[in-house]
């Protein structure tokens, strides 16, 4: 029922001006007096299909009572449609005698195969509204022949026997259209059934990680916890056998934390429950932070992070500890894939009433064929990167849910063998006016 509305509505258009033409034209050349008359009843039934339409439209319960006088509507709708337009082409037959009817019957005919065509969602009313046409269709030349009794070779008798063939084919457009659109269905209704399967898997898998990664969140912390007070000499020196178990131990359950944190915040995003702290915050203090803080990690892979000296304040709205996670994320990103002696530069830009922040570095830059790979759960462009650099490869797709939840956008250009370029991008914030930096290495 909600498909034969939207359909109808769609079509009203293209309807009036078939309709309007039709009409006029025969006003013209016929009776005006009769044309007009129709052609108000046309708008008429037009008014009222559309009224049943809308309401059907904005229908959202499931009250059997009312989809009951929403079907009523639509056939008392279609029965005083039909019938304007088959009463007008049996009164332009009449005024035009008994000879052969082209315009009446051609009229009948086109809104025989319109209904064929898009009125199939409802059976029993594409049915009603065919009956009244071929009635009509046949009443015309039978008419006709009973009126004067022709002769078999008479044009009246070739009339009446083109309308049996064209009612043969309106019957089997019918048919056709009408096959088509229940496969549709049944293939529409498979595909919900399938979504609904995926959908409920989804929230299984969802359920699962958010359970073992709170599951695993406490052991890991008091492990990490342990190893980091051993670590700090709180308790003694570490014998130098046991220096490079510790170390390992360290390490991966440093990955491990890294890991299930990541696990939790990607569950938090995927289900819209990513918390953000919004407040002003100045993008180019928070990058210099940042990167003191990643340049350790920068310098395990003999890469050095240089940013370039702002010279004027970047004021955001943003969550300053989410913005550093997606630097970090890209900053980590772009040590690891530079090559040994790299430098990674970093720098901010205004433009369009929006600041942007890029890394760029000169490593291995991207292959087209992987750049859709960037931003996937659990990818990274090659498969051996994981293995050789380490990471979950979540980052890069959390980082992207961080910032549409900022109503920002994160995004990169890259040339293979040349490196890449990452960049996110905030709304400027305009009510705090941006003061200019001084450059501390002229002063000094």
């Amino acid at each position: 029922m909600r498909d034969y509305a939207v359909v109808g509505r769609q079509l009203f258009l293209q309807r009036i001006i078939i309709y309007s033409a039709a009409i006029l034209l025969a006003g013209y050349y016929y009776d005006t007096s009769t044309a007009l008359f129709f052609y108000a009843m046309v708008w008429l039934g037009e008014a009222f299909d559309g009224y049943v339409f809308n309401q059907i439209l904005r229908w959202r319960d499931r009250d059997w009572a009312k989809a009951r006088h929403f079907v009523l509507m639509i056939y008392i709708g279609t029965l005083f449609s039909a019938t304007v337009i088959a009463s007008f082409s049996i009164s332009l037959a009449a005024q035009q005698g008994h000879t052969m009817h082209f315009w009446a019957l051609f009229m009948l005919f086109s809104a025989a195969i319109f209904a064929a065509i898009n009125n199939h969602q409802i059976l029993s009313v594409l049915v009603l509204r065919l009956s009244i046409y071929v009635a009509a269709l046949l009443f015309i030349p039978i008419r006709d022949l009973v009126a004067t009794d022709p002769p078999l070779s008479s044009p009246l008798w070739l009339q009446f026997f083109t309308v049996l063939f064209v009612l043969s084919f309106i019957l089997e457009c019918s048919r056709s259209f009408l096959v088509g659109y229940v496969k549709n269905l049944r293939y529409i209704n498979a595909l919900v059934a399938e979504h609904e399967k995926t959908k409920a898997a989804y929230n299984a898998k969802q359920e699962f990680l958010a359970t073992v990664s709170h599951e695993l969140r406490t052991p890991l912390t008091a492990i990490k916890g342990s190893l980091q007070l051993i670590g700090s000499g709180a308790l003694g020196a570490v014998p130098p056998k046991m220096q490079h178990l510790f170390n390992m131990a360290s390490s991966n359950s440093e990955s491990l934390a890294n890991l299930v944190n990541d696990l939790l915040d990607l569950q938090r995003a995927e289900t819209g429950k990513l918390e953000l702290h919004v407040e002003p915050i100045e993008l180019g203090a928070v990058a210099a932070a940042t990167v003191d803080r990643t340049r350790p990690y920068a310098a395990r892979f003999d890469v050095t992070l240089h940013m370039e000296p702002p010279k004027r304040e970047f004021w955001v709205n943003a969550d300053r500890h989410r913005i550093e996670q997606v630097l970090v994320n890209m900053l980590s990103n772009a040590a690891k894939f530079s090559d040994a002696g790299g430098r990674v530069e970093i720098s901010l830009y205004a433009h369009d009433d929006k600041i942007s922040l890029a890394v760029k570095d000169y490593g291995i830059g991207i292959p087209k064929d992987d750049t859709g790979k960037v931003f996937e759960q659990f990818s990274q462009v090659n498969s051996s990167d994981i293995r050789r650099h380490g990471g979950t490869g979540l980052g890069m797709n959390i980082s992207r849910h961080i910032m549409q939840a900022h109503g920002g956008e994160i995004d990169f250009e890259s040339v293979e063998g040349v490196g890449s370029t990452f960049y996110v991008t905030l709304a400027e914030e305009k009510s705090i006016k941006p003061q200019p930096i001084p450059d501390m290495r002229k002063s000094a």
